[in-house]
Formats: structure tokens, sequence, C-alpha cells
């Protein structure tokens, strides 16, 4: 007699599916995380990530995260920007390290709302 094929026990009580935009969700995180390393320019081949797979995650709960995603880049460059204009008045240091501050709370709670399989 063939023995039943054993399936370990959730202790939550249920599955956690694989969602097809989760892997890229994450992958976007860690380029915008890089983004304070590399000038930039991975936070900029996130948000085309995210424009790009958007459809693909319509109606799931990862959307909420591409759409969280694309406003951190759009209001973290329009800040930095707004920083970098005003450097010369002392201000501008006190915005970037502010947007920095801003940015770096919005990646790490949209990548624990992530890892937790929760809507941002």
């Amino acid at each position: 007699m063939a023995e039943p094929e054993f399936i370990p026990a959730n202790p939550n009580g249920n599955e956690r599916q694989p969602e097809p935009g989760r892997n890229l969700a994450v992958v976007v995180y860690i380029l915008q995380a890089l983004s304070f390393f590399l000038g930039g320019i991975t936070g900029l081949v996130g948000v085309i990530v995210n424009y790009v797979k958007l459809d693909d995650v319509r109606g799931s709960w990862i959307e909420s995260h591409f759409r969280w995603q694309i406003r951190t880049f759009w209001i973290g460059l329009l800040w930095t920007v707004i920083g970098i204009v005003t450097t010369p008045l002392i201000i501008g240091w006190f915005i970037l390290l502010g947007i920095s501050i801003w940015v770096i709370y919005r990646i790490v709670k949209g990548a624990l709302a992530l890892n937790d399989g929760k809507v941002i």
C-alpha cells in the first residue's frame, strides 16, 4: 500500500499563493534602495518596471505596492530636485536629508508589508 504524500501544516491555516507580481515588487524595492548608492538610475529602472507591469497586477493586492513604489519615486524625485536647487540657500541640505529619510521609510514599510502579504 502506498504511503500518503506528506503535506506540512501551515500554522496560519492558509497557504500563501504565488502572485505574479510579487517577485517584481521585491525587485523594485531593492532597486529603489540601491538608488541611494548608484545615483538614482536604479530607481528609474524600478519605476519603469512598475509602469510596464502595472496591468499584470491590476486588481490584486500587489497593485497597492506598485502604486506605493510609483508614488515614492515621483515624490522623492520632486523633493530631491527642490533640495538640489535650494542647496545654495542651506535649506536644501535639510530637504535632501528629510526626503532621504522619508524614502527609506517608505521602502522599508512597503517591503515589510509585502513580506507579510499585506496591502500597503
